[in-house]
């Protein structure tokens, strides 16, 4: 395991261990701050883990130059007669990434009927973006964290199934943190 799936798993574990401490608290502002505590670094941790597998996957020899800018997020320019990755920033949709990665690498679309794709990561990324692009207070509870927080992991175990033929190793532990602090 690398330096950054350790670093991604370590970010889970933080984002479940702040939704226990929320699940805990009996202050209403100590419990809303590890609810967004543990929202932001669930996302912060999926991030880590879909850069991690694209940076993993962006050497292989058969891509192209567009679809190593995908899995790079760099932007791709047509100079001299050939496309070429810049080191200009070119971001994409954490949803197209997921699907891209499971798609190329597995050699078949992620199934949408599946929970993970059924809308409840879509929910995911609308509740963080009601917090992190906040244009009113946003109500965040305990459930929709736990769904959220879900999602990811269930998205997570769905790309880590279908291009390593593995499960994501911290699904079996749900939203339990082996973390005390």
């Amino acid at each position: 395991m690398t330096e950054i799936d350790l670093f991604a798993n370590h970010l889970l574990e933080e984002a479940k261990r702040f939704l226990e401490k929320a699940d805990d608290s009996s202050d209403p502002t100590a419990q809303v701050a590890n609810l967004h505590a543990a929202l932001t670094l669930s996302f912060c941790a999926l991030e880590a883990h879909v850069n991690a597998i694209a940076e993993e996957f962006s050497s292989q020899p058969t891509l192209s130059t567009h679809e190593k800018g995908i899995l790079l997020e760099r932007e791709v320019k047509l100079e001299d007669g050939e496309f070429r990755i810049t080191k200009s920033l070119r971001m994409a949709r954490i949803e197209d990434r997921i699907e891209f990665l499971h798609t190329r690498f597995s050699g078949k679309p992620p199934d949408r009927s599946a929970t993970s794709w059924s809308g409840r990561l879509s929910g995911a990324i609308t509740l963080r973006n009601q917090l992190t692009h906040a244009k009113a207070v946003p109500s965040i509870s305990d459930t929709a964290v736990r769904q959220a927080m879900q999602a990811i992991i269930d998205t997570l175990d769905a790309l880590y199934r279908a291009i390593y033929k593995r499960p994501f190793p911290p699904a079996g532990r749900g939203l339990s943190s082996r973390l005390n602090f």
